[in-house]
């Protein structure tokens, strides 16, 4: 059960449970560093009985941890590309952290988390922001129309839905209602995007419909999620022998193809601009993740915008190019790769040397740092958003430094108060921009010149949210795989919902029980969709917040 910590199952200090022999002699090689192979390494070890020892995982960049990442300091300024929603139901990620040991060894990161969200629960006084007031538990504003073809695509099969957009399913009308304002900015979905994606989000957050204007339901980390969650994780896995090698771009895998079974026999890299090759065993495994949502993510400054790059800019695109060449059963990546202008949007962090911005953005929105969520700004024509969470974000934040983030959905748009589009915007830009909206334009410079914001261009951010078909994701277990699997973002998992934590948690799982044949599945995906209680609560806000 998720968030189970009792020592019957496992306890933080050991994190072990009894696993196999066979693969005492194996080695395991996981190809990047995010969070789908460091969780994959966990349960090799606690779930498979693997030694850290055994455990290689390739990173392409210096830093571990994929998209849960952070850094910076308080002279040079806080950076986080993004942060992640989380809520109770994410049972495999709730699994696995209930065996890692927060930093200090005082509890397991799953006992934290809940612990603190008991604490500090999110219920937003502004979930939208318009003309400098604060709208507190904003109505749908859906029509009888919206909310039926809502209901139809909860249950249509996706296999009507295809290759179809969201606008293919529901009327420009919708697209302006404070539901899909709220929905789209929580979720990072845009029209053009999967209507199967929209659909699994239906089902799968159809628990959280009730109290969405409030974002209730919504967890958070005491800090950031690299320090709440990666560094403890990598703290336990550092324990335990796992090697880590940066600064390695795994480049091509040879598969041998015999006998209707496939096995990787060799993998190349590239390491300082020097080829290397690793020989595989019919022993080994190989752990990949395909693809990478923060693939070429690129930062700005103050007066600096982030450059624009592309596929061509790191490897993870490119090995998966190599790998499904000729191969359809390894997917399609070129479907969620080269649509950069339908993925990509700009976060922002800003870090604070004075109190006067956060005063103000309290006195507006009635929420301290850390309860109100995300605030959007539906008059933004970038469809701008930001969260203010508890402070300190960053372990060793000084007392009188805050820090917040932020991004924007539609960044090819000129801005309400700047001239340009948010691509092409430095972080002053972006937070006059802000400024704006929140009619804080008489105090900008003063806030200004005690600001620090660093913007970030990311070209695929959302690209597992493009219209795709069935096959452009391989299964995490390709037919005939003997010795490898998939992971991450864009292997395919009925039922459960792309750029979550949870997606690739559960990728990793799956993939270390069946590659070790493991008598056991991981947590089933929450189905609020058969709980009587919960379909009428979802059915009552629906109605009760229409137009």
């Amino acid at each position: 059960m998720s968030g189970d910590t009792s020592s019957d199952c496992f306890t933080a200090d050991s994190g072990l449970r009894a696993g196999p022999a066979e693969h005492a002699g194996a080695q395991f090689y996981l190809v990047g560093a995010g969070i789908a192979s460091l969780a994959a390494a966990a349960f090799l070890i606690r779930d498979g009985g693997v030694q850290g020892q055994q455990i290689t995982l390739f990173e392409e960049s210096e830093q571990l941890g994929g998209a849960l990442d952070a850094a910076g300091s308080p002279q040079e300024g806080y950076v986080a590309r993004g942060g992640r929603m989380f809520e109770r139901h994410y049972v495999c990620t709730f699994d696995l952290f209930a065996s890692i040991p927060t930093l200090d060894d005082s509890k397991t990161v799953t006992q934290e988390m809940l612990d603190w969200n008991e604490t500090m629960k999110t219920s937003s006084n502004a979930r939208l922001i318009r003309r400098a007031e604060r709208e507190t538990a904003p109505l749908f504003g859906l029509s009888e129309r919206h909310i039926l073809t809502i209901e139809r695509l909860a249950v249509e099969p996706e296999s009507m839905l295809g290759r179809s957009r969201i606008d293919d399913q529901l009327d420009a009308s919708f697209f302006k209602t404070n539901f899909w304002i709220m929905w789209s900015t929580t979720f990072a979905l845009q029209p053009w995007h999967s209507a199967v994606e929209f659909k699994r989000y239906l089902v799968r957050f159809v628990h959280m419909v009730a109290g969405f204007n409030q974002l209730h339901g919504i967890l958070r980390t005491v800090y950031n999620q690299y320090d709440s969650m990666v560094r403890p994780l990598l703290k336990w896995l550092s324990r335990r022998g796992v090697s880590f090698v940066r600064g390695t771009r795994v480049v091509d895998l040879d598969i041998n193809d015999a006998a209707n079974e496939l096995h990787v026999e060799r993998i190349h890299y590239l390491r300082d601009g020097v080829a290397g090759e690793i020989s595989v065993r019919p022993e080994d495994r190989v752990l990949v993740t395909l693809g990478s949502m923060t693939e070429a993510s690129s930062l700005g400054a103050m007066d600096l915008a982030p450059p624009i790059l592309g596929k061509n800019d790191g490897g993870a695109w490119a090995l998966w190019a190599k790998l499904a060449a000729g191969r359809g059963d390894f997917g399609h990546p070129a479907t969620f790769a080269d649509h950069v202008d339908q993925s990509r949007w700009v976060s922002f962090t800003t870090t604070l040397y004075a109190p006067d911005f956060l005063r103000s953005l309290i006195e507006l929105t009635g929420n301290v740092p850390g309860e109100g969520g995300l605030i959007t700004f539906p008059d933004s024509a970038w469809m701008l958003s930001i969260v203010v969470p508890h402070q300190p974000h960053f372990i060793g934040q000084p007392d009188d430094v805050a820090v917040f983030w932020g991004y924007g959905l539609t960044v090819g748009e000129p801005g309400n108060f700047v001239s340009q589009p948010m691509a092409a915007c430095s972080g002053r830009e972006i937070m006059t921009e802000l400024l704006g909206h929140l009619g804080m334009e008489a105090d900008a410079e003063k806030i200004l010149e005690s600001a620090l914001c660093v913007p970030c261009m990311m070209p695929f951010i959302t690209s597992q949210f493009l219209p795709r078909e069935p096959g452009d994701r391989p299964d995490i277990v390709p037919a005939g795989a003997r010795n490898f699997a998939f992971i991450g973002q864009f292997c395919e998992q009925p039922d459960d919902v792309v750029f979550t934590v949870e997606y690739s948690i559960r990728s990793a799982q799956t993939a270390v029980y069946r590659l070790l044949a493991l008598e056991q599945d991981p947590p089933p995906v929450y189905q609020g969709k058969f709980d009587p209680k919960v379909l009428y609560n979802a059915y009552r806000a629906l109605h009760d917040h229409a137009a």
